[in-house]
């Protein structure tokens, strides 16, 4: 017999699914304003901590990315020489 998710288990899935790409959003959106900053005239000081702020946020998106979906898709190598 196999057991699928409930109603509530599902709903809980889906709120957890809802809060990990709102997270991911908020990540990307970080990420485009350390870029424009990026673009602007800056002191050292204030590049070097954008540039940092940057690094962090590129990390929180992958490492989210990972844990909240933990699939992989082949290389594209890989496909042919499992298709044939």
């Amino acid at each position: 017999m196999r057991r699928g998710l409930t109603g509530e288990g599902t709903q809980m899935l889906t709120t957890m699914i809802d809060e990990n790409l709102a997270r991911l959003r908020a990540h990307r959106n970080n990420i485009h304003r350390y870029r424009r900053l990026l673009a602007t005239k800056l002191t050292e000081l204030e590049r070097s901590y954008v540039e940092r702020r940057l690094q962090e946020e590129q990390l929180a998106i992958e490492t989210l990315s990972s844990k909240a979906f933990p699939f992989t898709l082949p290389a594209a190598g890989s496909i042919s020489q499992t298709v044939t």
